[in-house]
């Protein structure tokens, strides 16, 4: 009869024929330990996002608002991330950071909007 181990600890395996853990433990640690570099870049670009989000949020706390673009970098936006774009019949792009947006105007001003429900 084969003996078979457990991947993570290396500890004999006792119970069904296709089980490759021991215990949850190891295999939640071995899991995590081949998840580890796509984890950290999704929780760095998560971090972002939440950090822009805020920053809107607290630029606009009545939902709309006019700001300068010099204000959002000083804050430390970032530009480059966002969660979609909502272009208007017009041809405007709305870059939103989940609900909270902002409209890129003339003159480096930035118009801050919250999410509509109409807004997909």
């Amino acid at each position: 009869m084969e003996s078979r181990n457990c991947q993570e600890c290396n500890q004999k395996l006792v119970g069904r024929k296709d089980q490759k853990f021991c215990s949850d433990y190891c295999r939640n640690t071995f899991n995590n330990r081949l998840n580890e570099d796509a984890t950290k870049y999704i929780r760095r670009i998560n971090n972002i996002l939440r950090k822009n989000r805020r920053i809107l949020s607290e630029l606009n706390p009545k939902g709309k608002n006019t700001v300068d673009g010099i204000t959002l970098a000083e804050e430390g936006f970032n530009f480059h991330y966002y969660t979609n774009v909502y272009k208007t019949q017009k041809g405007a792009s709305y870059f939103f950071c989940y609900d909270q947006g902002y409209l890129k105007m003339e003159n480096d001003q930035y118009m801050l909007v919250q999410k509509q429900d109409y807004v997909k």
